[in-house]
């Protein structure tokens, strides 16, 4: 068995997603659930929730093995994203992954998911702000320019920035 250690996507039921990410905390195996901030409005008061960005995914890192045994040993744990051209659980490129978590870590502006093939557009770089530095692809979204952090797998996260605060690569 391979004992290389990786990011791995698992899907988990709905609405267990923060539960499963204690319980792998509990194990010692290292866990990514992203997350966001939000603030709730109802009739009477406001409340900052944090909201799961994916439902029903949590990304582990961890090597071949201990990926069957969480499949196998937590409950909450359906599956993993699978990579069908290859026939085998999908890998998530480190880089890719360090992206992903910069953005949703350092933004200031919400970030949305896209679950969707998106074609590529044009390499960029971050110059100023809070994610100064972060690279990804330019995309049009809703008439909206956006930053967009690609895990090829899964789809890609989006933030609202500026045209003026990026550069082409």
């Amino acid at each position: 068995m391979d004992k290389e250690e990786h990011w791995y996507a698992l899907y988990v039921k709905m609405h267990h997603e923060k539960k499963t990410a204690e319980r792998l905390d509990e194990m010692g195996i290292t866990n990514y659930l992203p997350v966001q901030e939000v603030v709730k409005q109802w009739s009477d008061r406001k409340k900052r929730l944090k909201t799961v960005i994916i439902p029903m995914i949590i990304f582990v890192r961890t090597s071949e093995h201990n990926r069957l045994e969480i499949i196998r040993n937590v409950p909450a744990v359906t599956g993993c994203l699978f990579d069908r051209c290859r026939r085998r659980p999908a890998i998530i490129p480190d880089d890719e992954m360090d992206k992903f978590r910069f953005m949703l870590d350092f933004s200031e502006e919400s970030v949305r998911f896209i679950n969707a093939h998106l074609n590529p557009g044009d390499k960029i770089r971050v110059i100023k702000g809070p994610l100064a530095g972060l690279e990804g692809e330019m995309s049009q979204l809703e008439g909206k320019s956006q930053i967009m952090v690609r895990i090829e797998q899964l789809g890609a996260a989006t933030v609202e920035i500026p045209v003026g605060y990026v550069e082409k690569i």
